[in-house]
């Protein structure tokens, strides 16, 4: 028979993995929509709506919570481009990549890359993810999770039949879109203009 002290144990390692999992999403909310120096304890506790104390019981330090949404960050960005690549892959099953024109290929590749949002949203995401550059702990966790990331995007460039790395396609991107936020000009367009000239070429 199952100790009565230990029947609500599972419940409330549930609970605990659950509000673990709200202050690690309120963090990684905040590093994106206001920068890495916005994450303090309080900001993330009112994020999250959780008591105050929870940021400090669930994690040591604030690097500590910087890092785990760090982690989360770059999961999302290599979640986001795996479902490109589930697409690619249905595209591919119905007519093959033959039946993608160059530019429609550079499309999914630069989906697969740039963040969703107007010019004021990927202003913003690549202000804060540069900044992120000033936090060691953070800049750390995005360096460890991009191996992931780059598997996933490696996969895609291979249905698709591109003959460059994951790295190559994201520094193109990423150079693709400062150049466009620098001079107001849309970013979409002159990343997928940059990729379609790198699958002509490569």
């Amino acid at each position: 028979m199952v100790p009565e002290t230990d029947k609500h144990v599972p419940r409330r390692q549930a609970r605990g993995t659950q509000r673990r999992e709200l202050i690690v999403a309120a963090a990684a909310e905040l590093i994106l929509r206001d920068g890495p120096a916005s994450v303090t304890h309080r900001s993330v506790a009112a994020q999250a709506d959780v008591p105050l104390a929870a940021t400090t019981y669930y994690f040591s330090g604030l690097d500590d919570l910087l890092a785990a949404a760090g982690q989360r960050i770059v999961t999302g960005w290599a979640d986001r481009a795996q479902a490109i690549g589930l697409s690619v892959a249905d595209a591919v099953a119905d007519g093959g990549v033959d039946s993608l024109s160059t530019r429609s290929r550079a499309l999914l590749l630069v989906d697969a890359v740039l963040p969703p949002g107007d010019h004021g949203e990927l202003l913003g995401f690549y202000e804060h993810v540069v900044s992120a550059g000033r936090s060691p702990a953070l800049a750390a966790a995005f360096a460890q999770g991009r191996g992931a990331l780059d598997v996933v995007i490696d996969a895609l460039l291979d249905q698709l039949g591109a003959r460059f790395s994951a790295i190559l396609l994201i520094a193109v991107v990423d150079g693709a879109a400062v150049t466009a936020l620098c001079e107001g000009r849309d970013v979409r367009d002159l990343a997928v203009d940059c990729v379609t000239e790198l699958l002509g070429v490569a």
